[in-house]
């Protein structure tokens, strides 16, 4: 029987490589929780091209809408970082407040096990993802995969993805401090 694993999920053509990896090993269940991405409509238009994506594959796979009404209280925590490049601690703090609610929504759902498609990016750090992951996972007493997506061409199988279904890709990361970085 496949561990039930509920994956955040940044947006639909990072996910693509990491469903297609992770599909014959867990029971999927995806998160779309990101609200750190700028503005509303962005938000919107990304989670519809993750609903799309699953319903292009056809799996039983469903996806949660995590929400937008953290938006105030993220770009609260980043105060004092707003001028940080992307990958500094001002993303340090998004990662950590995504992968909170994920891991607690994996413990009152009882999921094994929590992931994240942040780490499939050329842009993003894996290792400080999957420590803030780690950190989170004994906070909740939820196990927490440990993974580098953008290995094995990960991301790379993201863009041919991406292209073969003609998903949205966006061309900043989401917060309204990445739009110029």
């Amino acid at each position: 029987m496949k561990k039930k694993m509920l994956l955040h999920s940044c947006c639909g053509p990072c996910s693509t490589a990491v469903i297609d990896r992770l599909k014959e090993e867990y029971d999927l269940t995806i998160l779309y929780y990101n609200p750190n991405i700028f503005p509303l409509e962005e938000y919107e238009h990304r989670f519809n091209e993750q609903k799309k994506y699953v319903s292009i594959i056809n799996l039983p796979i469903k996806v949660i809408n995590g929400g937008y009404e953290d938006f105030v209280k993220f770009y609260d925590s980043f105060k004092g970082f707003e001028n940080e490049k992307e990958g500094g601690r001002r993303c340090s703090i998004c990662f950590a407040l995504r992968l909170d609610k994920t891991a607690q929504i994996a413990k009152e759902n009882n999921f094994d096990i929590f992931a994240t498609t942040l780490t499939v990016s050329p842009h993003k750090n894996a290792s400080l993802i999957n420590e803030i992951g780690l950190d989170i996972s004994k906070k909740y007493n939820v196990d927490y995969l440990v993974a580098d997506f953008k290995k094995k061409d990960g991301y790379l199988t993201s863009i041919k993805l991406s292209k073969k279904y003609n998903l949205y890709r966006q061309n900043y990361c989401g917060c309204k401090f990445s739009i110029h970085n």
